[in-house]
């Protein structure tokens, strides 16, 4: 059932956290932090100032200009915490959203009491997802005894084990429809949709890690990607059409994969968070992606993760996911430049470094929270995104001038535990005509209402659809 909202303070409790959830080891932090970035301009009156008072278990604060609407919990099979809820798909009145066992489909027609149409138990992590009319795709990165919805757990060192994409027909979202698979070499960690230029078809770049000479399909070096050729309208052709290496110098770290590339079809451009690098990419060949530039940060950045452009094609973002999402590095030790964002603006073709951005609040550390998945808001003349930090909450931030990011609203709710650190928090938080949607980890699938005042013009554009790795202009 869904939780109704209290209207706002800033600040409130709600009830404590259920007991019994995954717990997490929290590997060390590194050293070496340099000094914090200038302090934002007094007369930037919409900057929210730094909090470092920590928050109560399940306790919720939040900037004027945010308030939660709904939160529709986890439903079974998915209500258990090891049932990580994951990324996020938009078409129509509809949100897609993963999970480590299945998906589940939302109508969103009305925000603030979002139903479950439907919901697909199909366990194979992370089942990152994306939509493109009736087609839905889901990562699988886990080997499985098979490439069914029935498959348990195998080990990778057996050749007959089965990992990459899955192809479902949703064209009646109460009853999804399991129509192809595709196996990819070591996986599909996460996958990026790319539009054909004929539009009869799509693709979809796959991305994945962890080679190992023990795995029969995963054998290092693993620098390439795999890329999956779609024909919308015969979905069970799909199958794998080129496997370009990235890197064929081998890549700062002997590379092992990529983890996230985001695209801008209409620039035919594409940005690449890969392990030690990121790179800029010519798309123009949609099987033959071209890295055009690539750039390494040796001293603040530990997991290039993700990458988004502004709507210009100008500037790219990149996030370092420091700790792989299960560290508390949202603190003073850890400092303001390491597991935050990079912004790189584009100039004549490469990438330029101009700043960083971290959220500007010191979380407990039984918070895991480190920069995250999110999505341009899309604001007329501004650069502006909001961005999940797991635990460290939900935070919109402005990058207009890229070397004074600032940001100009949050909303969080305080750890699951103050005693040990569970893994939880917003994977992913992105704007959908006029809301911001979260997947929480445990909580479920949150509804943040954002005062337009703050963020003039947002409101002008509507989606039809929105799959975050495949940017739209605006």
């Amino acid at each position: 059932m869904i939780r109704s909202i209290p209207s706002r303070p800033v600040r409130r409790r709600l009830a404590g956290v259920a007991a019994g959830l995954l717990v997490v080891t929290v590997a060390g932090v590194p050293t070496g932090v340099q000094a914090a970035p200038d302090e934002v301009a007094a007369d930037q009156a919409a900057t929210v100032e730094g909090v470092t008072a920590q928050l109560a278990v399940d306790e919720i604060a939040s900037s004027d200009n945010l308030r939660l609407i709904a939160n529709l919990p986890k439903q079974a099979p998915f209500d258990t915490t090891a049932a990580f809820g994951t990324d996020i798909a938009f078409q129509g009145p509809f949100a897609y959203v993963g999970n480590y066992e299945g998906f589940t489909i939302y109508n969103i027609a009305n925000p603030a009491a979002p139903k479950i149409m439907s919901t697909v138990h199909c366990p194979g992590s992370q089942n990152d997802i994306s939509v493109h009319g009736n087609l839905l795709f889901l990562s699988t990165d886990s080997s499985r005894s098979d490439d069914s919805c029935a498959s348990t757990s195998q080990s990778a060192r057996e050749k007959e084990s089965w990992e990459g994409i899955k192809v479902f027909d949703v064209s009646n979202p109460v009853k999804p429809r399991y129509v192809k698979s595709v196996e990819t070499a070591c996986g599909s960690h996460t996958h990026t949709l790319v539009p054909g230029k004929d539009k009869k078809t799509v693709y979809l770049y796959v991305s994945s890690y962890s080679p190992s000479a023990s795995f029969p399909d995963c054998q290092p070096p693993h620098d390439s990607i795999s890329i999956v050729k779609v024909p919308v309208k015969s979905p069970t052709d799909a199958a794998v059409v080129a496997t370009p290496n990235l890197f064929p110098d081998g890549g700062y770290r002997n590379t092992s994969g990529c983890h996230d590339i985001t695209v801008f079809p209409e620039k035919d451009l594409a940005a690449g968070a890969c392990m030690g690098d990121g790179i800029l990419l010519d798309i123009s060949d949609r099987e033959a992606p071209r890295v055009v530039h690539e750039v390494r940060d040796t001293v603040n950045f530990a997991f290039w993760h993700s990458a988004t452009f502004n709507n210009a094609g100008t500037k790219v973002v990149f996030t370092d996911e420091l700790g792989g999402g299960s560290g508390a590095t949202c603190n003073e030790t850890v400092g303001p430049n390491r597991g935050a964002d990079a912004i790189y603006d584009i100039v004549d073709g490469e990438l330029v470094f101009r700043s960083y951005f971290k959220i500007p609040r010191a979380n407990a550390n039984t918070e895991n929270c480190v920069a995250h998945n999110g999505s341009l808001i899309p604001v007329p003349g501004r650069d502006v995104m909001v961005q999940a930090w797991y635990q460290g909450g939900i935070s919109v931030w402005e990058f207009t001038d890229s070397a004074n990011p600032r940001e100009i609203g949050y909303w969080e709710r305080g750890p699951l535990s103050d005693t040990q650190l569970i893994l939880g928090g917003s994977w992913s938080a992105y704007y959908y005509n006029g809301h911001i949607y979260s997947s929480d980890i445990q909580k479920g699938f949150d509804v943040i209402e954002i005062d337009q005042a703050s963020i003039p013009g947002a409101k002008t554009h509507h989606y039809t659809r929105l799959n975050v790795q495949t940017q739209p202009s605006y």
